[in-house]
């Protein structure tokens, strides 16, 4: 399964001092930040009310909250080591490059992470009548053959997620498969449908049986939150 540390892009190995600085407790960190610094920093959401999800047991859906709240963490220790280095003039030491490359990861495994959680938690199917539906049909011929096309981008061998973006210039509607959080995401897209495929969103309760794991997806999406991200005054 994915690790919250470093190791899982082989991270290369800081100096001692950094390392101290980057995996210094939390609460030590805190106590040093301004008023102002403090506000920059990011909070993680709360998505208990997930819990009880029809296809989702509890332990797999608390796993994967620490997960998430490991990158929220992660970033923020990230911001202010980058901070912290930038006033002490080291923007042009080794490290604050490995630290910049690596916050891609972690805040883009935040985000998406978000974007997962609250495009869950749905009761009922799309409305056939609204932006989202017609954007589909447009972009792909009909609603089924866009269904058909990003059940086959989940289904893909590998690890990552499918999102459904938007076009931001052209308004249309693209699947896409990402690999890595830092990497694959189309320029100028908007994440209207994100499905975590990475063996944590589904491996405790289905094994290796993701497609059972993407029909539980699509049970349980919330289509007013996806309804929610179309930029309606494009196209």
């Amino acid at each position: 399964m994915e690790s919250q540390e470093f190791s899982r892009r082989q991270f290369i190995s800081l100096t001692g001092m950094l390392g101290a600085t980057f995996f210094a407790p939390p609460l030590k960190m805190a106590k040093a930040q301004t008023g102002k610094e403090a506000s920059r920093l990011y909070q993680a959401k709360d998505y208990a009310s997930l819990l009880g999800m029809q296809g989702f047991s509890e332990p797999l859906l608390k796993n994967h909250f620490s997960l998430y709240q490991g990158y929220v963490t992660n970033t923020n220790k990230l911001l202010e080591s980058l901070g912290q280095m930038l006033k002490e003039g080291k923007a042009n030491a080794p490290e604050f490059v490995e630290l910049k490359r690596r916050l891609g990861w972690e805040f883009n495994g935040m985000r998406l992470h978000e974007y997962y959680f609250e495009n869950l938690g749905g009761k009922r199917g799309i409305d056939r009548g609204g932006k989202l539906f017609q954007k589909l049909v447009e972009s792909f011929g009909s609603f089924e053959a866009w269904e058909r096309d990003f059940r086959a981008t989940g289904s893909m061998r590998g690890i990552g997620w499918a999102i459904l973006y938007q076009d931001v210039l052209s308004g249309q509607f693209i699947n896409f498969w990402i690999n890595e959080h830092d990497v694959g995401h189309p320029s100028g897209g908007m994440p209207i449908l994100v499905m975590d495929v990475f063996e944590h969103a589904f491996m405790i309760d289905y094994g290796l049986r993701r497609a059972d794991y993407i029909e539980a997806f699509f049970k349980n999406i919330n289509w007013m939150e996806a309804e929610k991200r179309v930029l309606l005054h494009k196209g």
